[in-house]
């Protein structure tokens, strides 16, 4: 996951776009009560599960885990249908000595997940951050050579989704491999630790050392920045995935489907549903899946803001609000498109804060008392009043051999 430092073309999304992709009368559905029932009384769970769409969260153990604050815990299991582990499957807190796992942490949200029905997004495999100290350092001292590097990007791969084989609907197998046109050079190319060790071709050995490990599970390539296309240059982030996962499929690498994060800003001038849904299509005519896999919307925390302040809280929490909704209004209008997981659901446990160093903030659908946003009722409105023709149940995605 990261955040989107400068501004990205496109025109706002504002709450009038629910009428321009939705279709705003109940919809006729095999669950009757699902209809007819008051949205307000449903959760995010029951509403999405109309459309056959997984509405999910990213876990912060530590908060699912203390005893001290069991509204976290009630709330991940009645809002959502799938779980995705913040930080507890990542190769660091997965072994961080090398050849011991701690596989505890991951077990116990698997765990919780069985428990109350949910899927489980397994985030994530290959990423050029949160790597274990002892691979990195032995990678710059020269104690681990580049054909050792790979044999162990293998392993770490075999070993992690054979241990959760079976309990996985989708794997983030690479994440973020693309650079950003902010960087230099501007041009997008591969980056990161994995790219310049071992080149580009470990994004397609990822993928088929994951298929090996397990036939079932649905594995995904997951960025930020590619919500819409821009103009198809050597800049455009969003065209430089579609060119990759298209080689991929090309070449035949078992790769099912591409992850949109969805981490926006109310200060950018961000996309709207149309534009959204445009570049999911794109993806799905490849034959791919798509999701939108870390949404939050972060505003900037100046001193009004901090202080309460209404006339600039609520153009904030309104801007939000409609950013959510363009994306989930995209995701609805695309059968192909079956989840739509926010990174965190309630502030008081937010990634954000920390990561701006308290400059922004507000970024999810809950605030620190758990108390629902306007984003959440803005989510609960598209699920409850969406239907056919514009949406329709989804099409499962098989596993590419």
């Amino acid at each position: 996951m990261k955040l989107k430092p400068v501004t990205i073309v496109g025109a706002v999304a504002v709450a009038a776009l629910a009428a321009s992709v939705l279709t705003l009368a109940p919809a006729i559905a095999s669950d009757k009560s699902a209809v007819t029932a008051d949205p307000s009384t449903q959760t995010l769970r029951e509403l999405s599960a109309r459309h056959g769409l997984h509405l999910g969260t990213a876990v912060d153990l530590a908060a699912l885990s203390d005893a001290d604050d069991p509204q976290y815990r009630s709330l991940v299991a009645s809002q959502f249908s799938t779980v995705t582990a913040e930080n507890v499957m990542k190769w660091d807190a997965l072994e961080p000595t090398r050849g011991t796992y701690n596989w505890g942490p991951a077990d116990e949200l698997v765990a919780f997940a069985q428990k109350n029905g949910q899927r489980v997004r397994g985030h994530v495999l290959v990423w050029h951050s949160q790597i274990p100290t002892w691979l990195t350092q032995g990678v710059e001292d020269g104690t681990i050579t580049k054909d050792e590097l790979r044999d162990l990007l293998k392993k770490h791969i075999t070993d992690v989704v054979t241990h959760f084989k079976g309990k996985i609907w989708q794997w983030d197998v690479v994440n973020e491999a693309a650079t950003d046109p902010w960087d230099s050079p501007s041009n997008i190319h591969y980056k990161g630790f994995w790219a310049e060790n071992l080149g580009p071709e470990y994004v397609a050995d990822s993928f088929r050392w994951a298929r090996a490990a397990d036939s079932k599970a649905l594995l995904f390539y997951n960025d930020y920045n590619i919500e819409a296309f821009g103009d198809g240059g050597e800049t455009d982030k969003t065209t430089f995935v579609y060119n990759m996962v298209k080689q991929l499929r090309a070449d035949g690498v078992p790769i099912d489907g591409v992850g949109s994060q969805g981490h926006l800003g109310t200060q950018y001038g961000n996309y709207d549903a149309l534009q959204a849904s445009a570049a999911l299509k794109r993806f799905t005519d490849l034959g791919l899946a798509t999701a939108f896999t870390e949404v939050d919307v972060r505003s900037e925390m100046t001193e009004e803001v901090k202080a309460g302040t209404s006339s600039e809280v609520n153009p904030r929490l309104q801007a939000s609000a409609a950013n959510y909704s363009a994306l989930l209004q995209a995701c609805l209008s695309n059968r192909h498109c079956l989840s739509f997981t926010v990174w965190g659901f309630t502030d008081k446990y937010s990634w954000i804060p920390n990561w701006s160093e308290d400059k922004e903030g507000l970024a999810n659908i809950y605030d620190e008392n758990y108390q629902p946003k306007r984003a959440y009722n803005m989510m609960r409105a598209d699920l409850a009043f969406s239907g056919p023709p514009s949406v329709q149940p989804r099409i499962a995605q098989k596993p590419k051999r």
